[in-house]
């Protein structure tokens, strides 16, 4: 069986970022409003500059991600989708395996090397994320590199949802992130409106990191909760004017849900990898709440 080709994941990846900024996500950038000093034509523009990078056929996960955020930082001058790049790239490389997709994916994730640390590390000083903190081991601003990003990532993993995938095999996407997008279509719903009851899925189960390392643990389980709520309305309904006074308020102090609105854009792409290559959503994850609930409790 044949992978995808670079321009097929290219229009995928291309895709799920179009569609996570058309959907109403509270607190954050999305085609009803701008915030925290971005806009939408940032993040379109980052998509499109960061495609050929992250799609680059045969080339490893760490320079593409490092190519990616060079390319980003160069047109639009901040970061818009280190988290996104991080999430996407080796997704993308598994996609042109030709093996199913997420055990093409967990061999990516455990065959990263030396360089990958570097690049990786590289592009997360490039990208410079708010919020980034120091950690007593595999800091990012040390000049020595760890010899393994797999370690890196286990370091960061109990702070960081991201960082926490690289060890997990992406678990969230396929225990979260799949079950909600299948969810949201036996209700009916289509984008933007299954988008942002993905966004929403995510942002009512797991505090956000974003909002975690920018206010504190505290302050991201307050709006983790305070998103769950939201999960009551009916999205059939497109209830616009609740959800955008949830958006200034949130805005309004500052509080952005980035970290779930990159792991949005990730399972969008996953699902269109998914279907590009033939394999069955719902198949792809039965079987992983019990791996999430794992995580978890290693990481919680």
């Amino acid at each position: 069986m044949s992978g995808l080709d670079p321009g097929t994941i290219a229009e995928a990846y291309r895709a799920s970022c179009r569609d996570e900024l058309d959907a109403l996500k509270p607190g954050n950038v999305h085609a009803f409003a701008d915030g925290h000093r971005m806009a939408v034509a940032d993040f379109v523009a980052s998509a499109e500059i960061s495609a050929p990078h992250l799609t680059d056929a045969g080339a490893p996960v760490g320079r593409r991600v490092l190519r990616a955020v060079e390319a980003t930082m160069e047109r639009v001058g901040q970061n818009t989708n280190l988290g996104i790049l991080l999430l996407c790239a080796p997704l993308a490389k598994a996609a042109e395996t030709g093996r199913p997709l997420r055990l093409a994916l967990q061999a990516e994730l455990d065959g990263f090397d030396e360089q990958d640390a570097r690049d990786v590390f590289a592009a997360i000083r490039r990208a410079n994320p708010g919020g980034l903190g120091r950690a007593e081991r595999h800091d990012v601003t040390d000049p020595a590199v760890p010899l393994s990003l797999r370690a890196a990532m286990a370091e960061a993993a109990p702070r960081d949802a991201i960082a926490r995938a690289y060890v997990t095999g992406f678990a969230d996407l396929f225990a979260i992130g799949l079950p909600a997008l299948t969810s949201a279509a036996a209700r009916g719903l289509a984008p933007p409106w299954s988008t942002t009851a993905l966004f929403l899925a995510y942002l009512a189960q797991v505090p956000d990191s974003h909002v975690a390392r920018k206010h504190g643990p505290e302050r991201a389980e307050a709006l983790r909760i305070e998103a769950e709520a939201l999960l009551s309305l009916d999205l059939s309904q497109a209830p616009v004017t609740v959800l955008l006074a949830q958006d200034t308020a949130w805005k309004a102090a500052r509080l952005n849900p980035g970290t779930s609105a990159d792991f949005t854009v990730a399972t969008l792409f996953l699902a269109r990898l998914l279907g590009g290559l033939g394999e069955a959503d719902a198949t792809a994850a039965s079987g992983n709440d019990a791996e999430k609930a794992d995580a978890d409790r290693r990481f919680s």
